[in-house]
């Protein structure tokens, strides 16, 4: 019994026959995921195996047709995302919009004032918002932007605009962040200035990304889930889905490809 309540501690994120259906078309199909707590965890596949669909019913951005999910063993399913957020169980996007016209300063000052409850308190003076100034520099800081914190976000290269949105949502202090396709459109400078940033965002965190670029999942990710039609086809280390011949046929390639 022991043993079984420390595996349920360690397990940060859970599924129980997560099915979702749209038009009769079975996207997600009696899925039973595990997210170990501290890990990086990437789910990979081949378009159209589910992946954002996953991370949408993580995150409540779509109700499950059945199934459940669990976040520190607490059933989430029926909760509005903005509820999953507070939780802790964060989505890049959901805060990681840029408003090209603000600095990199006002970017993030604008995302810390939601969990210090001044998120619509527009009439605040300047001199109580400049209390988050300490905290927006420790976030800007660590994600290399200290030198463009002043600098208007519209003007930033497309990996610096990544790394503020990565910033942004760090505003929230996330205990499990979801990141879809973070390396997308990137060039190999910029991914490896990425890849770098989650590397270090994620001590003391949980991560979970879908990732095309199976170089930055080998780098990254402790764990692999490789999903095919919505159903998980191999899990391991990414050395142990790789060797996998049904992977390699239906992901990574065949030697006759």
């Amino acid at each position: 019994m022991a043993e079984q309540k420390g595996a349920v501690m360690n397990n940060v994120l859970r599924t129980e026959g997560l099915t979702k259906t749209f038009s009769g078309f079975t996207a997600v199909k009696n899925l039973d995921l595990t997210i170990k707590r501290g890990s990086v965890h990437a789910l990979i596949g081949p378009n159209g195996a589910g992946k954002t669909t996953v991370f949408n019913l993580l995150t409540n951005f779509i109700n499950p047709t059945a199934g459940k999910v669990y976040f520190n063993d607490q059933n989430i399913t029926a909760m509005a995302p903005a509820e999953v957020a507070r939780l802790g169980l964060v989505r890049s996007f959901q805060i990681s919009a840029v408003f090209p016209g603000l600095t990199v300063l006002d970017n993030v000052r604008i995302a810390l004032q939601r969990p210090q409850g001044l998120a619509t308190q527009c009439w605040r003076s300047d001199k109580i918002l400049s209390r988050l100034d300490e905290r927006c520099m420790q976030l800007i800081d660590s994600v290399g932007l200290s030198s463009d914190r002043h600098s208007v976000a519209g003007e930033l290269s497309y990996g610096r605009k990544r790394a503020l949105e990565l910033a942004t949502t760090l505003a929230l202090d996330p205990e499990v962040l979801l990141l879809d396709e973070p390396m997308a459109g990137m060039g190999r400078e910029d991914i490896g200035r990425i890849s770098s940033l989650i590397k270090a965002v994620s001590q003391g965190r949980t991560v979970v990304m879908v990732e095309h670029n199976l170089s930055v999942v080998a780098d990254l990710c402790d764990r692999v889930t490789v999903l095919q039609r919505g159903e998980i086809l191999a899990e391991g280390s990414y050395q142990e889905v790789s060797g996998n011949p049904a992977v390699r046929e239906a992901y990574l390639g065949t030697d006759d490809d």
